[in-house]
């Protein structure tokens, strides 16, 4: 494997898996057996109320202190997990990949490989043929990934596939928030050229373990995410604009009417104050100065937005090992070894 020097990171959230942690955990070990740079895999416990926690920590007494444990105050949901176990990265590159077993270890190197040498930010995963439910999640999936798609701008076939392989200077400069994991590429190409974003056909196995947390209920939470995606990445830096344009129309189309009105009472002297035309150029001259007063209130905001301090969206509990300098996996590693008592839970 001829790539440019580089260490991996592997950032795997989990929340109700704990038939998933052993399996998955092999599965990357024996894909990475001979990859050839050093490697780590961070574990993020979502706050998990079954065994999941206990199954993360056996992992990593077996295995060694490269198999990292991020544990969650409690559920924040999958894309804060995500962010949390992107915060503790500390490689070069970065792959995020489900907890369900339902993403395949083995496609890691070829999509990193890609990453590499074509220059990209980011390789997604395209789940051609997916082992799910069509009518519950395939096809819904469909429709929602031609719509991201037209409305950012960004062409993937497939957005909900969390195997996916980064380039973690240019990560790192996106923060996530809400459910915001499946528009990525779309916060992506905010920091980068939308060229430099590729797809990459990817094993997809069907689930074995465990239940979906994922169901028609995600699509209207889906919809309400794509407005957001929408206007920050069009007015993040300029909502004046987005609110003021709407203030200036609603405004000048009240101010019309009201023109009009006025027009007819001092021309043709008719009586306009029992209109309903006189109350709707009114409230719409009101809305309109409304608008822009929020225009200006987003335009500060937004300021204070960029240069306030960051802030994350949840709070840890562990993160094991606790030294940043802790070991990897290297190279020359191929058989699984005890974990040393120096690697043991700290806490935060």
């Amino acid at each position: 494997m001829n790539l440019p020097e580089h260490r991996l990171s592997i950032v795997v959230p989990f929340y109700n898996e704990e038939e998933n942690i052993a399996p998955l955990v092999a599965r990357v070990h024996e894909a990475l057996a001979n990859y050839p740079y050093p490697w780590e895999l961070i574990l993020v416990d979502d706050g998990s109320t079954d065994h999941t926690l206990e199954r993360i920590v056996e992992a990593q007494q077996h295995y060694g202190g490269h198999v990292r444990l991020v544990a969650l105050q409690r559920n924040f949901k999958q894309t804060a997990a995500m962010q949390a176990g992107i915060d503790a990265a500390r490689g070069d590159v970065i792959v995020t990949m489900d907890g369900d077993l339902q993403n395949d270890p083995a496609d890691i190197p070829r999509l990193v490989t890609r990453l590499l040498t074509e220059d990209l930010d980011l390789v997604s995963g395209w789940r051609k043929e997916r082992k799910d439910d069509f009518l519950l999640r395939t096809f819904p999936s469909r429709l929602a990934n031609a719509l991201i798609g037209r409305i950012t701008g960004v062409k993937l076939h497939d957005y909900g596939c969390s195997l996916k392989a980064y380039r973690a200077s240019v990560l790192k400069n996106v923060t996530l928030y809400g459910e915001m994991h499946r528009f990525i590429p779309a916060w992506m190409a905010t920091v980068t050229h939308p060229r430099r974003i590729a797809e990459e056909v990817v094993t997809h196995h069907p689930r074995r373990f465990g239940q979906s947390k994922y169901g028609l209920s995600r699509t209207f939470r889906v919809i309400l995410d794509l407005l957001f995606v929408y206007f920050f990445m069009r007015f993040r830096t300029r909502p004046g604009h987005f609110f003021g344009g709407i203030g200036i129309a609603v405004a000048a189309l009240g101010g019309l009417i009201l023109a009009y009105l006025f027009g007819v009472k001092l021309f043709l002297g008719e009586s306009i104050g029992g209109r309903p035309l006189l109350l709707a150029g009114f409230f719409l001259v009101l809305s309109g100065v409304q608008f822009l007063t929020t225009g200006v209130l987003a335009e500060m905001l937004t300021r204070v937005y960029h240069e306030s301090g960051r802030r994350t969206q949840y709070q840890v509990r562990t993160i094991t090992p606790a030294d940043t300098e802790a070991e990897w996996h290297e190279p020359a590693q191929s058989e699984p070894k005890t974990n040393d008592p120096a690697h043991g839970v700290a806490s935060v």
